[in-house]
């Protein structure tokens, strides 16, 4: 498993060592947007939206737009001095809270982590101390210059920590339009409603949770393969690899020794050689036929 990030955690004196990886992945299958035409891969450039130029990546500058169409320019040496100041490879954990106090709209992406370098008791000591107390422990930190709020909680034999997002991140659900309020439910209702909840009611399984649509789309790809339905490009796409063999016949044509002047070189069957020969105190060429080996 990838490390991709390493620092460590704290909590009061005691500092533990710590590496992070990602504890999810992303199972989407990617499909590429292809010319109807020839079949090859569409190419996204990039341009500028006033003067319709193709711009490199030498001219192009970092800007947020806080007003439409006005922008305030950030070089890159003000963002990397900021990403400096912030990039702090620590976590803190400041707080401790219940679990079920944090919704889960809050939660972002989960990272196992493991011990650092002798971070081995100290990562246990944590470990223990948040199972037998049913704490989870609230932290802030940086990870690829931006900072995080994160929890640090128990996932079966290790410890897992999940980024959250800030309050200011999660939007107001009072703006939601059409939610109703005040409607009358009849009792007879909401019992049969309780009733069918009970019902349906089990423990969580997450083996049983399948991604039907994923699982439909990869075996429709795999039985295009099966029955040859695959296409090629008419333009093959842009390589820096030499071609092998024409390598190799150039190195061949490179190496041949050349052929000594006045000596007649051997001919394959059927085919002419010319030959330099002296008649009377003429010279005169003449072609001969030999065959291979005679």
């Amino acid at each position: 498993m990838h490390t991709m990030w390493k620092g460590s955690i704290s909590f009061g004196l005691v500092n533990i060592p710590i590496k992070l990886y990602s504890a999810t992945e992303d199972k989407d299958i990617k499909l590429r947007n292809l010319h109807k035409e020839c079949h090859a891969p569409i190419q996204y450039e990039k341009t500028c939206s006033n003067c319709e130029k193709e711009v490199s990546n030498d001219d192009i500058v970092k800007g947020y737009e806080y007003v439409k169409g006005k922008f305030v320019i950030l070089s890159d040496e003000e963002l990397q001095e900021l990403k400096e100041e912030h990039e702090d490879k620590s976590v803190e954990i400041i707080d401790f809270v219940d679990l079920k106090d944090i919704d889960p709209i809050y939660f972002n992406r989960s990272y196992f982590m493991g011990p650092g370098e002798n971070g081995s008791k100290a990562y246990a000591l944590l470990r223990e101390a948040l199972q037998k107390s049913g704490k989870i422990g609230i932290a802030e930190m940086s990870i690829r210059s931006k900072q995080h709020m994160a929890i640090v909680r128990v996932y079966k034999n290790s410890l897992v920590m999940e980024t959250i997002h800030y309050p200011d991140e999660v939007r107001n659900v009072g703006e939601v339009p059409g939610v109703p309020e005040n409607i009358e439910i009849h009792e007879k209702e909401l019992d049969t409603a309780i009733m069918l909840i009970d019902q349906l009611t089990t423990e969580f399984d997450p083996e049983k949770y399948k991604d039907d649509y994923r699982t439909a789309l990869m075996e429709l790809i795999q039985s295009k393969i099966e029955n040859n339905e695959g296409t090629t490009s008419k333009e093959a796409p842009r390589t820096n690899v030499v071609d092998l063999m024409s390598a190799l016949q150039a190195s061949i044509e490179k190496t041949k020794p050349k052929e000594k002047p006045g000596v007649v070189p051997s001919a394959r069957s059927g085919t002419k050689a010319e030959a330099t020969v002296a008649t009377d105190g003429k010279t005169k060429t003449r072609t001969t036929r030999k065959k291979l080996g005679s």
